[in-house]
């Protein structure tokens, strides 16, 4: 068994590891980085929109696909609701890539194909399993940035997040298309429908939580014929995803001793729109200037300060999108799920969104 001591362990290599560890490294830390897929970023598991700010993230050669300049939100009754919505379609294995790549010419040691398989947090040590054998690792600070799923969270004994399934197919796109198509629907119960365009084909995709319905192959096959029939997509399908995506909101403690839980880890993801990729970038790159200031300045404020500003950037949309989510679980799979009021009430494109006003149960 091979020991290596380093600075900062990082543990996932999607947006929030990525941008943790091109951070530390670029801060002059000693930073591993490890990846349970061969490939970072591949199998894409996300429908590869993200919003302007993250710009200076997309300009890696074959990052980005195409602008959106708007929204529209389809209601039961027909209704169909344009708003302006802009951003960035990306490639997003691309997008990983580049952010890993980052990190690994700043200095960080990069593992793929490599998993933890055991936690000693009070000895700050870590044990992986990588290609070239067991690895054990003694770290300063622990970067946990390993999904939903989170096997960090779950070794050191924290509840997992409340998540939605995705399922999502990549179709030929008939015309160009400037907009995402969004579906909110008695259908999906416990989430929405999407149609993202990137170029010559698009993302066409459906979250749901399966206490209401398991059954998203037939709904995403059904949304997949209309759309054929109405002469917008191509009837194959280039390829095949889906995953789980938190939305329970942000985790109780987002720093627990010496780990700092980032992006889909932190339960950053927003619980109404799924979006995540942005809070993990910056969650990660808060993370990793968080280190430098705790292992290098010796700021002892550091991971608490990183919390606050977490907490600062997000609570306050995390919590709203709870609550909206449980206000729609009154209506999911009653009468009340085929009024536009409650969905209106529930999709971030409209105001009622954001108002006081009555709730899913009182709609109903």
């Amino acid at each position: 068994m091979m020991t290596v001591n380093c600075d900062v362990l990082v543990v996932g290599l999607g947006p929030g590891g990525g941008a943790a560890a091109a951070t530390a490294a670029r801060l002059g830390l000693a930073v591993v980085a490890i990846e349970k897929k061969k490939t970072v970023g591949v199998p894409v598991q996300c429908a590869e929109f993200i919003p302007l700010p993250l710009s200076r993230h997309a300009q890696s050669a074959g990052v980005l696909l195409q602008k959106i300049s708007g929204m529209k939100s389809m209601l039961p009754s027909g209704a169909a609701v344009a708003t302006p919505f802009s951003g960035l379609m990306v490639d997003r294995a691309a997008f990983d890539q580049a952010l890993a790549r980052a990190a690994q010419e700043a200095g960080a040691t990069m593992h793929t194909d490599s998993v933890v398989t055991d936690l000693d947090a009070r000895a700050s040590t870590a044990t992986m399993r990588t290609p070239l054998g067991t690895l054990h690792i003694h770290y300063r600070l622990l970067i946990a940035a390993d999904g939903p799923h989170s096997m960090i969270a779950g070794a050191l004994g924290l509840p997992r997040l409340a998540t939605v399934n995705t399922r999502q197919y990549t179709v030929p796109l008939v015309s160009p298309y400037a907009a995402t198509d969004i579906w909110l629907s008695e259908a999906y119960p416990g989430g929405y429908a999407w149609l993202f365009p990137k170029g010559a084909s698009a993302n066409l995709g459906l979250g749901m939580d399966p206490r209401f319905c398991a059954d998203m192959k037939t709904s995403l096959d059904a949304l997949h014929r209309q759309l054929v029939d109405a002469g917008r997509v191509g009837g194959e399908i280039l390829f095949r995803t889906g995953g789980a995506i938190p939305v329970g909101g942000m985790r109780e403690r987002l720093v627990v001793g010496n780990v700092i839980f980032a992006g889909d880890a932190a339960g950053l993801t927003h619980p109404i729109t799924g979006a995540g990729i942005a809070a993990a970038v910056v969650s990660g790159e808060r993370a990793g200037e968080a280190a430098c200031a705790l292992l290098h300045e010796g700021n002892q404020n550091a991971l608490a300060d990183y919390e606050e500003d977490i907490r600062d950037q997000y609570a306050e949309s995390l919590a709203r999108a709870v609550e909206r989510r449980r206000e729609l679980e009154h209506a999911w799979n009653t009468p009340a799920a085929k009024c536009d009021a409650v969905h209106r009430r529930g999709w971030i494109a409209f105001a009622d969104y954001y108002s006081g006003g009555e709730t899913c149960r009182d709609a109903a």
